[in-house]
């Protein structure tokens, strides 16, 4: 008899925890359906009828990605990448640069384009970048290639 007995409980066991995960697997597919409606809700390629509230201009948020989401992280990643790029740059100038009288390193343009391009194919970009954050000086809003080879690109930093 007690051999009749020993698997009655583990019967039991085996259903009650079946029970228990079906019931939490629904549980987890409703809380994941009403987490993707009210998503759906905010999307507007979405089929919804509730339009998401705009953001005007100078309110909190306004031209920024939400918090958290990966178009921030790729924001971010892009910006530290860009900065990288910009103390590489400010690197090179130091190195292949010579002092002038107020005690700046400055350098030629069609210099700083021969050493530079085999580092990044960005160069104009990365130095609109400096000049924009305070760290570079060159006249002109734009250098080209062959024609501004002859200006003077002064780190101010």
């Amino acid at each position: 008899m007690e051999a009749d007995e020993a698997p009655a409980p583990c019967q039991e066991n085996i259903d009650e925890t079946c029970s228990v995960s079906v019931k939490g697997l629904t549980q987890n597919w409703q809380k994941w359906s009403n987490e993707h409606c009210e998503n759906q809700k905010k999307n507007p390629f979405s089929n919804g009828m509730v339009t998401p509230p705009q953001i005007q201009r100078g309110q909190e948020g306004y031209g920024r990605p939400l918090e958290g989401s990966k178009t921030e992280q790729r924001g971010k990643d892009a910006h530290f990448l860009m900065n990288r790029e910009v103390t590489e740059l400010c690197q090179v100038i130091r190195e292949i640069g010579q002092s002038g009288d107020d005690g700046r390193t400055a350098v030629r343009f069609g210099t700083l384009f021969e050493r530079y391009v085999n580092i990044s194919n960005k160069l104009v970009g990365v130095l609109l970048r400096a000049r924009k954050q305070g760290l570079v000086h060159f006249d002109g809003e734009m250098l080209w290639q062959g024609r501004d080879d002859g200006v003077i690109i002064t780190l101010i930093q």
